[in-house]
């Protein structure tokens, strides 16, 4: 009788929970808390992965919001080994992410693997800028490019840099490509703020 009712919570956990998400952010960061510690907070650190049946849309390559799964995962451990999560722990804070935008350059096929190597770009009085690279482990082709903003809440960049650093650290230049990212990013937000107030009139 217990075999039912356990069968019938793992329906309820699958039906209502993205289980094996929250499973592989699990063994991601165990396996990163298990490697060295990587001291260098702008370092970039790669983690390999390989393109499943379970990743794949109609066109037998990966689907592109799996793309941004993998993003995730990639930030876990960057998190865990550069002791970012560690220093947001510590301050009371949280992240989340701001915003992100990734390029296609060549699809990932069905068995393909791949690296995906992770950085810190930059940071403001906010926010961490990320980037991060799908690299074709055959040819070495950058398959995807993504940037993200990583909001920081209850504290700021300054901050978690000053706890990982035990220093003031200033940020390094914003590269050219980014500033543009950033500058679009405010751009949309505020034709927003004016369309929310138009429409606040009209009613």
């Amino acid at each position: 009788m217990w075999l039912w009712g356990l069968g019938v919570l793992l329906l309820l956990l699958y039906g209502s929970l993205d289980v094996w998400y929250f499973l592989r952010s699990a063994v991601v960061v165990l396996r990163a808390w298990l490697q060295p510690p990587v001291w260098d907070v702008l370092a970039e650190q790669g983690v390999g992965g390989r393109v499943l049946p379970g990743d794949v849309d109609f066109m037998g390559h990966m689907n592109n919001a799996r793309y941004l799964r993998e993003c995730d995962f990639a930030r876990f451990s960057l998190y865990t080994r550069n002791g970012f999560f560690k220093a947001l722990r510590a301050l009371g804070a949280t992240v989340v992410q701001g915003a992100s935008t990734i390029r296609y350059r060549r699809s990932l096929a069905l068995g393909e693997a791949f690296e995906l190597r992770s950085r810190v770009l930059a940071w403001d009085d906010k926010a961490f800028y990320l980037e991060q690279h799908f690299v074709s482990r055959a040819d070495g082709f950058l398959s995807a490019v993504m940037l993200c903003r990583q909001n920081i809440l209850r504290s700021s960049p300054d901050k978690i840099m000053q706890f990982l650093c035990k220093r003031k650290v200033e940020s390094p230049e914003f590269p050219a490509e980014l500033q543009h990212w950033i500058s679009y990013n405010t751009a949309s937000s505020q034709a927003l703020r004016t369309e929310s107030k138009l429409e606040e009139k009209s009613q």
